[in-house]
Parts: C-alpha cells; structure tokens; sequence
C-alpha cells in the first residue's frame, strides 16, 4: 500500500476510496471503473512494471505491480467494482465479457506509444473468487536489440557469436519466465541478420513478443488447429536456415527440432529447465535418442535477471561490495533495473560421453564442475565486485540459501 500512495502522491491518481460501493450499475458508475483502469494501466508504464496482476479474493481485488521483478501490491479493490474492472479489460483486449468460467487471452491496443510500451497483453482465468487477470507489458528498449549489449560476459558473447556463424545445429536457452530469453534470442536473430545477411529466418512464437524486421515470424493460437508440431514440419519444406521456436514443450516438437538440427537447420528454442544439464536430460526424458541430442545440441543457455542496485542510494560496504538501502527514487526497495547473468554450455568430448552414457544430473553436474564450469553464481560475482547488485541479492536469484 505505501509503493502506491508514493504514486498516487505523484501523480494524482483517482482517490480510489472513492470506488468503496456494493454495485455499479449505472453510467456515472461505468465511468468511474474505465477511469480507475486506465490510471492503474498508465501507473504501471510509468514506473517500467512488467506485469499488473489483478487477484480476486473473498474481500475484492488485489492489484500488483511486477517492478524489477518483485511484485508488490499497489491497491485493494472493494469486492463490488471487482468484475466491473475484469470486465473493462476484457472490452480493451477484445475478449468475450459474458464468459466467465474459462480461460482468456488478447492484446490491448497501445495508443500512446510515446511511453515506450509496444505490446499489452491480457490474460485471463477462472478461480473461486472470481477472475484473476494479468497484463504484461512490453517496452521497447534499443538498447536491449543489440547482442554485445545484453550484459553477456566476453566467454558467453563469443560462444554465441560462433553459433551465429554455424549453419546448423541446437541453441537451448533456459531459465524461469521473466529472465530474458526471448529477449536474448530476438537479440540472436538481429545479430545473424546484419553479420549474415541474405539468411532465410523463421519463427514460430506463443505469442510474437518482440517484432523483428527481416524475420518471418508466425504466431501459434492457442487450441488452434496449427500447433507447434504440424507448422514446424510445415516450415522444413520451406527452405529456412534459421528458425526459432518459442519454446519446446512436448516430445513431439522437441523430436522435430532436433532432426531439424542434424539436417543442415540451425535453430535455436527455450526449455524449462533450473540448469543446462537439467535440459539435455529432459530430452533423453522425451524419448530423444542420446545420439540425437549429442550430435545436434551444440550449447545450452541457462539465464537470470538480478536486481540492479539504486546508483542513488546504494552503500560500500568495508570489503567493496554494496548494499541496498532505499530512497525515493527506487521506492525505498534499493533497487532500480535488472542485470543478467548467465552460463553457457557446450557439448564437448566428455559431456557428450556422459549424455551417451545417460548419467544423471548429479553425475553431469559434477563432470561440469570436473571441467571448471563458469556457473551462473561465478559469473554474477562480477556485477557484485562492479557494485551493480549486491551478494545477497545473487544469491536468492541463484537459489543459495
């Protein structure tokens, strides 16, 4: 509640106790609801949150900003403007306002492309107490378009820059929703286009997040009739080099993406998995051959965001490291922005030995470490020495207790 007083503070929001009734039924009313909707919406863009969750409980509804990767609840909406607010999203994304009981999705027209916000989408789905929606965000940032400027170490950056050169072969990318990947693999794409022009790319996304010129990009509907399998065995006959798929979530695509990296297709793709090692097992889990994986994976990426510490209130420790304090500008959290870290494997001799052999993850793990691994938690320390995040913050990202 404090983070969105400071807000409504700022830039005088509606009052939203004004919003403290049983029902609203008539146009006044109506009114009030689109206005309250589009301040929360506008809020968040001012603030750079990627995501606004709107959780129904008993007692109403919960509004959640995601800044830097924390949410943080900015209001609580009285129970009787609650589907009155869903509803209202619903109208700005397209969707159904009669249905109630399944699951929605849509985009929210962005009209002031000034902010520097490309795409809004909405989501929608049925709970106990009602429907629960989420928008995210998506900013245009140039910055974040260019490889070399990621945040890459030197060691990842030019493993990458080898697999752009290559003309086949599998780029897995993985880590938790939220840590950049589609970023890094838009990122990839722009890279290949301008150091190898006159390649042939395609994607194949749940949804196109992020649009890039010189690409051919297709979206997947869900519960359509083109799923991943079907268009990706589809595009193989369309003469691609390059392709991209949003992300291989069933046996089926995983099988299809890896024959399409053994026969002259390089194609990169995220997985769900906590670590590299963690991936190439999840494919021997969907029934590929470890031949098949050994001969077409050429590197796993695993990525994170960590908080980035506020340049203005941020404090030296004794040993050189910072700490996060908090002021105004960074809403007394300490932190302002994300930084990436990362770690790259690639399937040398012994690793490939192991995946034949089908070692399990500890066995893999250990043969990484065996072989001096640059782990994720190593390669964050560099962003704790340059004083961009502090020790703690890593070590929750990195799960180091």
């Amino acid at each position: 509640m404090e983070l969105f007083e400071r807000i409504v503070e700022r830039l005088s929001l509606v009052d939203v106790s004004a919003y403290n009734k049983d029902s609203y039924s008539d146009k006044t009313d109506a009114q009030d609801v689109v206005s309250l909707v589009e301040d929360l919406l506008s809020t968040a863009v001012k603030y750079g949150a990627s995501d606004i969750h709107f959780e129904p409980t008993s007692g109403g509804l919960e509004v959640k900003y995601r800044l830097d990767g924390m949410l943080r609840t900015v209001e609580r909406l009285p129970k009787g403007i609650s589907e009155n607010v869903i509803a209202r999203l619903k109208v700005l994304a397209g969707l159904l306002t009669y249905r109630n009981d399944i699951p929605q999705e849509g985009r929210i027209e962005v009209l002031d492309t000034g902010a520097g916000v490309i795409d809004e989408r909405l989501a929608i789905f049925p709970t106990i107490h009602g429907q629960r929606a989420v928008v995210r965000l998506f900013y245009q940032n140039k910055e974040l378009t260019v490889l070399g400027q990621l945040g890459f170490s030197q060691e990842i950056y030019s493993s990458l820059r080898e697999f752009a050169a290559k003309r086949q072969g599998v780029l897995l990318l993985t880590g938790p929703a939220g840590s950049g990947k589609s970023t890094t693999l838009a990122a990839l794409l722009r890279y290949i286009l301008e150091q190898y022009p006159g390649r042939s790319i395609v994607t194949l996304e749940d949804p196109v997040e992020i649009r890039i010129e010189g690409v051919t990009q297709t979206q997947i509907t869900p519960y359509g009739p083109m799923t991943f399998p079907t268009a990706l065995r589809s595009l193989l006959r369309q003469d691609p080099e390059v392709l991209m798929i949003g992300e291989i979530r069933d046996a089926e695509t995983a099988r299809i993406a890896i024959e399409a990296g053994l026969t002259g297709h390089s194609l990169m793709s995220t997985m769900h998995s906590g670590t590299p090692a963690g991936a190439l097992l999840r494919l021997l889990e969907m029934a590929i051959e470890p031949y098949q994986v050994t001969s077409s994976v050429s590197a796993v990426l695993n990525q994170r965001l960590v908080r980035r510490l506020c340049t203005k209130c941020r404090e030296k420790n004794s040993d050189g490291t910072f700490e996060p304090i908090g002021c105004e500008e960074c809403f007394n959290t300490g932190f302002h922005g994300r930084a990436l870290i990362a770690e790259i494997v690639q399937l040398g001799g012994a690793l490939r030995k192991a995946v034949l052999a089908r070692s399990d993850l500890e066995e893999l793990e250990g043969l990484l470490r065996e072989k001096g691994h640059t782990g994720m938690l190593t390669d964050g320390q560099r962003l704790v020495n340059d004083g961009v995040t502090s020790l703690e913050e890593l070590n929750k990202v990195c799960g180091v207790v």
